[in-house]
C-alpha cells in the first residue's frame, strides 16, 4: 500500500504574517527585505500584489523597485515568524505524530495511517487549508503524494492556497515536462553538469541510466536519478525527534593572552571562532539564522549584539563577514579587546530564505562555494587532523589564547 505524505508550504510566508500584523500592506505592493535603506538588500519574500508586478523573491530591492517604483519595504521580524511556525506545526500534529519540518514554512506529514479518521490526503490537506486560513490568517498550499520528494513538488506546482495531488496514475504526465530544477536538491553546480547531458526536464534525468549517472555526480546521482524515477523511501521524522536533534545555539569563545586592537587583530580572532562555530554547525547539520556577537573588555565591560541572516549559513566567512559588520557598528576598533564569543542562534536543519552578501550584489554562487569551503575543510581535518588546513590570515597568528569555551 502506498504511503500519503503531504508537503505543507506557507505562501509568501514572512511577507504574510507582515500583513497580520499590519492589514494595510495587504492592500498595496509590499517585499520583505534586508534593509530597506540598501539598494543592494534582497527580496525574502513579497505579497501578491507585489508579485504581479513581477517582483520576484531573491532579488534585489533595486531591481524590485525598477519593476515597482511604490514597493512598500518591510524589515523581517524573525521572531515572529519562528512563533507562527510553531502555532501552525502544532496544528499539523493534530493529524499525525509525524510532522518533519523543512524549514521554517514548510513541513512534510505522513497520514497513511490518519485515512481513518479524517478521510483521503486530499481531504486532510484541504482541511489543513482551511484551519490555517481560520485560525491564522494565513494560507497554504499542501503537496499530496506517496513520497516526500514528489510531495514537494506538489505544493509547488500551485500556488497560492491550493491542494496538488500526485499519484502513482498521473505522477509521469504531470513531473516529467518540469525543469530538472524543480527537483529537490538539483542546485546550480548540479544542474549545470546536467546540462552538459542535455538534461533539462525530471524525465530527462529518469531516463538517465543510473550508472552513468553515478559516474557523473557520485551518490547524489544516484540519489537524484532514484527522486525523478519516484523511488524516494525517505521517512518523516516525528516533530519532537526533529526538535532534539537541533542544538538552541552553537558559540565558541576566546579569552586572549594580550588586548587585541584594530581590525587587522580583530578580524583573524573573529574568523578563527567562526570557523570553529561552522565546524560545529556543519556536525549537527544546522545552519544559523541569527549571529551574536559578544564584546568583553580588560576593565571587563561586556556588551553583546545580534544580527539575522537573510539566509541561514553555516559558511565560516558568511558568518565572519557578519560578525565584522556587528563589530564595526557596536565598538571602537581602537578599544582593546579581552574575549570574544561568536554563536550561532535561530538553528535550522535546512535553506530559508536568501542571503545577503556584504559584497555589493547578492552573489548565490559565492554562498554556494563557501558553503562546499565548509564541507571540503571538515573532510581534509577529518583525515589528516584539525590543524592540517586553514584560513591564510590564520597561519601565523600573533595571538594565543589564554582559554576556549564552547557554548
Amino acid at each position: 500500500m502506498d504511503r500519503v505524505i503531504l508537503h505543507c508550504d506557507c505562501n509568501n510566508f514572512y511577507a504574510s504574517v507582515e500583513c497580520i500584523h499590519h492589514p494595510e500592506y495587504r492592500s498595496v505592493p509590499m517585499a520583505v527585505c534586508g534593509d530597506p535603506k540598501s539598494r543592494h538588500g534582497i527580496i525574502l519574500a513579497k505579497n501578491e500584489l507585489a508579485k504581479s508586478y513581477g517582483v520576484k523573491t531573491a532579488e534585489t530591492i533595486w531591481q524590485a523597485q525598477q519593476k515597482c517604483p511604490n514597493l512598500t519595504l518591510v524589515p523581517p521580524h524573525h521572531d515572529d515568524y519562528h512563533r507562527y511556525s510553531i502555532k501552525i506545526n502544532a496544528l499539523y500534529q493534530k493529524y499525525t505524530d509525524r510532522v518533519e519540518p523543512f524549514g521554517i514554512d514548510e513541513s512534510w506529514l505522513d497520514v497513511t495511517g490518519s485515512r481513518l479518521l479524517f478521510g483521503s490526503g486530499r481531504e486532510i490537506a484541504d482541511r489543513i487549508r482551511r484551519e490555517i486560513r481560520e485560525n491564522f490568517g494565513l494560507s497554504v498550499s499542501v503537496g499530496v503524494s506517496f513520497n516526500k520528494i514528489f510531495a514537494k513538488l506538489g505544493s509547488d506546482y500551485k500556488k497560492p492556497d491550493a491542494t496538488t495531488v500526485i499519484d502513482q496514475t498521473n505522477w509521469k504526465k504531470m513531473l516529467y515536462p518540469l525543469p530538472v530544477t524543480d527537483l529537490l536538491f538539483v542546485g546550480k553546480s548540479t544542474a549545470s553538469v546536467l546540462e552538459t547531458l542535455a538534461v533539462r526536464t525530471i524525465g530527462d534525468l529518469a531516463g538517465l541510466n543510473r550508472n552513468f549517472l553515478i559516474k557523473k555526480l557520485g551518490k547524489s546521482g544516484e540519489q537524484l536519478w532514484l527522486y525523478a524515477n519516484g523511488l524516494d523511501q525517505s521517512p518523516v521524522a516525528r516533530y519532537e525527534d526533529v526538535l532534539a536533534s537541533i542544538p538552541k545555539s552553537i558559540g565558541n569563545g576566546t579569552t586572549y593572552a594580550h588586548n587585541l586592537k584594530g581590525m587587522a587583530e580583530l578580524k583573524p580572532a573573529v574568523l578563527s571562532l567562526c570557523d570553529e562555530v561552522s565546524a560545529r554547525m556543519r556536525r549537527h547539520g544546522v545552519k544559523c539564522h541569527t549571529l551574536q556577537l559578544q564584546i568583553k573588555s580588560p576593565d571587563f565591560k561586556v556588551i553583546q549584539r545580534q544580527k539575522p541572516l537573510l539566509r541561514p549559513t553555516s559558511a565560516p566567512k558568511e558568518l565572519c563577514e557578519t560578525a565584522c559588520a556587528i563589530l564595526k557598528e557596536c565598538w571602537d576598533e581602537t578599544a582593546p579587546v579581552r574575549m570574544l564569543t561568536v554563536t550561532g542562534t535561530n538553528l535550522t536543519t535546512q535553506d530559508v530564505g536568501e542571503q545577503l552578501s556584504f559584497l555589493s550584489e547578492y552573489d548565490e554562487e559565492r554562498h554556494e562555494k563557501l558553503e562546499r569551503l565548509g564541507s571540503a575543510l571538515d573532510s581534509v581535518r577529518s583525515k589528516y587532523g584539525q590543524n592540517a588546513v586553514s584560513f591564510g590570515s590564520l597561519l601565523s597568528p600573533k595571538d594565543s589564547a589564554l582559554n576556549q569555551t564552547e557554548q
